[in-house]
């Protein structure tokens, strides 16, 4: 393995061109922390290096890339409402249950994580550095399509170099509630309902047997709550607690955080709806 951590030394990806000129702003700093840099594979093919040692086919498998999370955001006649679990795991062993996966980027303006922690958290945090400085040089908010297309266009150069990442930008603009979809390979989408994780699939099983643009806020708030739920309980790799955020004309509000253990008894006791 020495051999694999002796290949790394640190560089400046060709891409980047300087990063924004301090005139700009009026700060040297700017300039210096504009465009970040990392350490990247000392070798001619980033991308085919990574492959190699994190495919269990390969005969130089190293790394086996674990994860596990879920986290939710729908619209409704009220705005946005966003859900997540605070469960985050290395493997097989829990590492902590009360991650916060709602990274509160400005006032009107929320993003969520799933995947590897420290990337998402970097990159979600970096986007906030970047929509204030927006705010500041343009004396206005960002809006929510502007800051997801930052998002995308930052994490894109790293494509297929190992970034994990799976988000959801969501916030209220001049145009309204809006709701979009970033990766690590720079995908963006926009959309009215997305669930994002290891356990997803369960929580739009419970999303799309109930959503409703016309819900009303206690059901909205109960539907997202209630998906996570459900998928906490099927999905090892979701758990904790489930937090709560609904993104309203004047704001996102925090609305609740209640531990899965017990969600699971208050459900359980009440009436189960009939199939047929």
């Amino acid at each position: 393995m020495d051999a694999y951590v002796n290949a790394f030394r640190t560089t400046v990806p060709t891409w980047f061109d300087g990063g924004i000129p301090s005139s700009s702003f009026g700060l040297e700093a700017a300039k210096e922390f504009a465009m970040p840099a990392f350490d990247i594979p000392g070798c001619h093919n980033p991308m085919e290096f990574l492959r190699s040692i994190t495919d269990e086919t390969s005969k130089d498998y190293r790394i086996k890339i674990q994860h596990g999370t879920t986290t939710l955001a729908f619209k409704f006649k009220g705005g946005v409402m966003v859900a997540v679990d605070s469960r985050a795991t290395a493997g097989g062993y829990i590492a902590s249950q009360t991650v916060k996966k709602i990274i509160e980027i400005n006032p009107y303006l929320l993003g969520t994580m799933a995947g590897g922690a420290a990337d998402c958290s970097y990159w979600e945090r970096e986007l906030g550095r970047r929509c204030r400085l927006y705010q500041l040089k343009n004396k206005e908010l960002i809006s929510v399509a502007a800051a997801s297309k930052l998002l995308a266009n930052m994490v894109y150069p790293y494509k297929r170099m190992g970034i994990s990442m799976g988000t959801m930008v969501t916030g209220w603009d001049k145009t309204g509630p809006n709701l979009f979809y970033v990766d690590a390979d720079g995908t963006r989408i926009k959309g009215e309902i997305f669930s994002v994780g290891s356990g997803s699939t369960f929580a739009y099983g419970v999303l799309d047997s109930t959503h409703d643009y016309e819900l009303e806020e206690n059901d909205a708030i109960d539907l997202a709550r209630r998906s996570i739920y459900h998928a906490t309980y099927r999905d090892a790799g979701s758990g904790g607690s489930v937090s709560v955020y609904h993104v309203k004309e004047n704001g996102w509000q925090f609305i609740s955080t209640h531990d899965v253990y017990d969600l699971h008894y208050e459900y359980q006791d009440q009436p189960k709806p009939r199939l047929i």
